[in-house]
């Protein structure tokens, strides 16, 4: 096979999850925990929406509970624009959520209720890329919500350990 058919390939193996861009609007119905939530478009078509650029605490997991909270009170009952581009392993769009001009994914960073997810930052705007790295830095140095715990553990480290142990992670 000719090398560009190779590269063609890996191309389309790299992209297969990617969707075609849109903006969702709609009324988020539920949140799931501190950055996924379920919304309502007019056509009465729900969408599941894994906030993109952030990972919030497990909900099983020191704040987890709380960065729910957070997020359900930037969110929840309220009409949204999802701006999304890719839908995940599971099933879900990613993406960033607008509310009354607010971008929550970066909200729920500088509320110290979610880490910027360095992991999938090329997926991001160079913009973004900034601020939600500033946001993160700026509620560590301040001590915001999980910031205050001496150590707090990253969700990816927390999933990954209770794989290891043989314990599903929520």
């Amino acid at each position: 096979m000719p090398t560009w058919k190779h590269a063609l390939l890996a191309l389309l193996a790299t992209t297969c999850l990617r969707a075609q861009a849109e903006t969702i609007t709609g009324k988020v119905v539920g949140v799931t925990d501190g950055d996924t939530v379920t919304v309502l478009d007019d056509a009465k078509r729900q969408h599941k929406i894994r906030l993109s650029g952030i990972d919030a605490p497990e909900k099983n997991q020191a704040f987890g509970q709380r960065s729910k909270e957070s997020l359900s009170d930037l969110v929840f009952a309220k009409t949204v624009d999802v701006e999304t581009d890719k839908v995940d392993r599971y099933g879900r769009r990613v993406g960033k959520i607008w509310v009354n001009g607010i971008d929550a994914n970066l909200e729920q960073i500088t509320r110290g209720m979610a880490w910027h997810y360095k992991q999938y930052a090329r997926e991001q705007s160079k913009e973004d890329q900034w601020e939600y790295a500033e946001a993160e830095d700026e509620a560590r140095k301040t001590r915001r919500a999980l910031w205050r715990e001496d150590a707090p553990v990253a969700p990816w480290k927390f999933r990954h350990n209770k794989e290891r142990s043989g314990k599903k992670a929520d």
